[in-house]
């Protein structure tokens, strides 16, 4: 008989369980049915009137306007408005710091050429009449050995022939006749000292090319048409003076050429230290007239060119093409090099954007902005057979009614499958990461995605993702929310037209919101929440806006104000989540971290009842919870659900606080008084249904309200059962064991069934004073062990291990309640020895 009753008691939440599954089956097709109808007609709204002949299409036949019209393109206009307004117009400005740093820069490298120029101010060094201009500019640059073998040939020409009429001598003939022999060495001596190195000339043989510009030696020197007029020049002057007038041109020419490379050296230096390699020969060759010019005309240049406005947008190699127009006929034809370079190191984009006046811009650009109009007369062709429809082809075709609009049946079924296959995720996340999902958790979720497509239609101008991902984030976690969010995100641009970037902002606020508000605990962290998601969402919104657009450098000015408006709109959505999340957690029973905190708040009115009227329960509910909360913590259940149950479990004793021990604080125990076990233990079993009468009474969510009855199961009342069995020996009354059990039901959760244990354990617990570890922990085991062998677990979804871990819990809370403190000597009781008592415990 007993094991038949065991069995029906296992049977028989089995059996409760499967006829609630039978019912969920039996209604959820018609609730997904609904879901996916309802979500494709809002959200498929692309489909329903579709034209057949649409711009890009192959007009089927030549379409011809029925009767005249000007028909307007709203839609492009509306683009090209807002084209307008994301700054594609730019106004820039020129910047007169830059102006001032460029001239400065060229003052200081005009001040480098002139200081440079000073060392060889002293030209033409010898008169124009001995050696001609060219000459002398050609001697003082060239290198000291064509110098010493153009002094060795006038040399040698002089000692074949000396000085005086010689017919038919030239530099031609004595070129010759040198490159005819071998000349191993070549010496020149001279009284001046200063004239020639010898010692440098004697270490390099010299070898004469025959007048050619290349040679295949590598001691050869070649001799251009310049040095044969500089020998001949030479050699005519020396033929017809002294020596010594002769003698001094030559160190004349030394001393110019030595000033000359004395010069070089100075630029080359000048220009590492400065870091302007802006200068080369010519800089020294120029004469003094020319170089002026050329000053004159670089500062004509640079004073255009800034008036006219460099862009930083303009490449470099582009505005030096300029350069070389701008220098053309300005300076000497010698010197265009020149000022290009100097131009190119000096010069700098002196162009910058204008904010003010393109904000000023942009606006009246976009106000200027006429509507985009298309005008047709009557039997004019709209297109013809074969043709793609243009834009203005199918607005005029729309306008007519000539576009064949129709339901496209095809891509609606495609659409159906789409949303079938997003609610089809849903489901399954819902049980993967949601299994006691109720019918009302999923009217919710729909309701919400509704939400989108119809504020859509009604025009509002923002889309509500943002506050959908924070409203299913907090009711239902991270992953239900970003599935939510995400897949609304991908299926409406399928079925409805939707600005792609705003979209794309507001799905990254939306999926933001969905991961961080399942970790809020107070409405001020949601309130900062909203504040990331509005500054996430005008973020995305820039970046996007950067990324696509052709001219992101011009964004950061005129984009200011729509990336502001997107970060407001974020900001708006979550005050709007904010506020409706109370009411929809009291409607659709929803309990949520912050919700569950502010229910423990201590000040909530059925807790401050119970703490003043059942003082005694309120104390034995804290330690309960402090139980179940430590016990929920270690195997991982929803640790604020615990917490706030367990605060309410034992409210019902306020319906009769002196018939519960732990209020009669030492007094009479009524029950003595009643002597009648049958109405004690109704006064027992009545604190449950009082218990539900209040909590429903104070709206609690019936996940909370759940824990007063089910903390006590169908536990038998055993001291009134047992009294009531001693007396019906002595009469004639049957005891009836139902009688004496809590109504039930038994622990439906992990959660509830850990407040029974807690609860069974709290007095046991209280009682021990110097019980050890082991003995406490055999103790918990004992009271949970009756309770599983009592069939009070079998729906909570406990397993062994995890009540073997809960007892070890328990106990490690009792200790640290029960934690031995100093005892104190008698002598503190004596005011005269307060010292003394103040040492003794200094010492412990």
């Amino acid at each position: 008989m007993h094991l038949t009753h065991l069995i029906g008691k296992l049977l028989k939440p089995q059996k409760k369980q499967q006829l609630s599954s039978w019912s969920t089956l039996a209604t959820s097709p018609i609730l997904v049915v609904l879901a996916i109808a309802s979500l494709t007609a809002t959200m498929g709204q692309r489909y329903y009137s579709q034209p057949k002949l649409d711009e890009g299409t192959v007009a089927p036949q030549t379409i011809l306007a029925p009767e005249g019209a000007i028909v307007p393109d709203n839609k492009v206009t509306e683009e090209q408005r807002k084209s307008a307004r994301l700054g594609d117009i730019t106004v820039l400005m020129i910047n007169e710091s830059v102006n001032q740093k460029v001239n400065k820069e060229l003052a200081e490298i005009l001040v480098l050429g002139n200081q440079v120029r000073e060392i060889v101010v002293n030209f033409p060094f010898v008169n124009t009449g001995i050696l001609s201009t060219a000459t002398q500019r050609h001697l003082r640059q060239i290198s000291q050995e064509k110098w010493v073998a153009i002094q060795q040939i006038v040399e040698e020409e002089l000692r074949e022939r000396p000085p005086g009429p010689q017919p038919g001598i030239t530099a031609d003939s004595i070129l010759t006749k040198l490159t005819k022999e071998s000349i191993d060495s070549i010496e020149f001596v001279s009284n001046n000292n200063n004239l020639i190195d010898n010692n440098k000339l004697l270490s390099k043989p010299l070898i004469l090319a025959d007048y050619q510009e290349n040679s295949q030696n590598q001691n050869s020197i070649v001799i251009s048409s310049k040095d044969r007029q500089a020998i001949s020049e030479l050699l005519a002057y020396r033929k017809r003076s002294l020596f010594q007038n002769y003698d001094r041109i030559l160190y004349e020419i030394s001393q110019a050429r030595d000033v000359y490379e004395e010069a070089t050296e100075a630029l080359t230096k000048q220009q590492e230290i400065e870091g302007y390699e802006v200068y080369d020969s010519i800089l020294l060759e120029l004469s003094d007239t020319a170089w002026e010019k050329t000053q004159i005309g670089i500062k004509t240049v640079k004073d255009r060119m800034l008036a006219q406005g460099i862009s930083p947008n303009l490449p470099k190699q582009e505005w030096v093409k300029a350069l070389k127009v701008q220098v053309t006929g300005v300076v000497p034809v010698v010197a265009e090099d020149l000022a290009i370079n100097v131009l190119k190191a000096a010069l700098e984009a002196n162009l910058s954007l204008d904010p003010e006046g393109t904000k000023q811009s942009v606006e009246l650009a976009a106000q200027d902005i006429e509507t985009v109009t298309y005008k047709v007369r009557k039997d004019e062709v709209i297109v013809h057979r074969g043709r793609n429809i243009s834009r203005k082809a199918f607005v005029l075709l729309d306008h007519f009614g000539l576009s064949r609009r129709t339901v496209n049946w095809g891509g609606l079924v495609v659409f159906v499958g789409i949303v079938s296959g997003a609610v089809g995720i849903v489901v399954i996340v819902e049980r993967q990461f949601k299994p006691c999902f109720r019918r009302r958790d999923n009217i919710l979720l729909l309701l919400l995605s509704l939400s989108v497509p119809l504020l859509i239609t009604l025009r509002v101008p923002w889309s509500s993702l943002p506050a959908i991902g924070l409203l299913v984030g907090t009711f239902y976690g991270s992953t239900m929310g970003v599935t939510v969010v995400g897949l609304i995100s991908v299926i409406l641009p399928i079925g409805m037209d939707v600005d792609k970037i705003d979209w794309f902002a507001s799905a990254a606020g939306g999926i933001v919101g969905s991961l961080i508000a399942e970790k809020m605990r107070s409405r001020e962290e949601q309130a900062l929440l909203g504040v990331g998601i509005g500054l996430t969402q005008g973020t995305v919104y820039l970046l996007t806006n950067l990324i696509v657009r052709a001219t992101p450098g011009l964004l950061w000015y005129a984009i200011i104000g729509p990336v502001g408006l997107q970060a407001v709109a974020g900001l708006v959505w979550s005050i709007v989540a904010l506020g409706l999340s109370p009411y929809l957690e009291h409607l659709f029973d929803l309990i949520t971290p912050i919700r569950l905190s502010e229910l423990a708040n201590p000040n909530r009115p059925l807790l401050k009842r119970l703490a003043s009227e059942a003082p005694g329960t309120f104390q034995h509910t804290l330690f309960v919870a402090s139980l179940a909360e430590a016990g929920a913590r270690a195997i991982g259940c929803n640790v604020e659900l615990v917490r706030t149950g367990t605060l309410y479990h034992d409210i019902g004793k306020m319906h009769d606080p002196l018939g519960f021990i732990e209020n009669q604080m030492g007094g009479p125990n009524k029950h003595d008084e009643i002597k009648d076990p049958w109405v004690s233990v109704e006064i027992i079993r009545k604190h449950v249904t009082e218990g539900l009468v209040m909590a429903r009474r104070h709206r609690l969510p019936k996940a909370i309200r759940a824990f007063i009855p089910e903390h006590q199961g169908t536990m038998l009342i055993a001291y009134f059962y047992y009294q009531a069995k001693q007396r019906a020996e002595k009469g004639a009354r049957v005891v009836k064991e139902d009688m004496f059990r809590y109504a039930g039901p038994i622990p439906q959760s992990r959660e509830t069934a850990i407040v029974m244990l807690a609860d069974s354990c709290e007095a046991a617990l209280r009682s021990l004073k110097d019980a050890t570890h082991k003995d406490a922990l055999q103790m918990v085991k004992k009271i949970m062990r009756a309770r599983w062998q009592d069939n009070q677990l079998v729906d909570s979804g406990l397993t062994r291990a995890e009540m073997s871990t809960i007892a070890e819990i328990f106990v490690q809370v009792w200790e640290q309640y029960n934690h031995k403190r100093i005892a104190y000597p008698k002598a503190a009781m004596n005011p005269n020895q307060v010292k003394t008592v103040k040492s003794v415990v200094s010492s412990n």
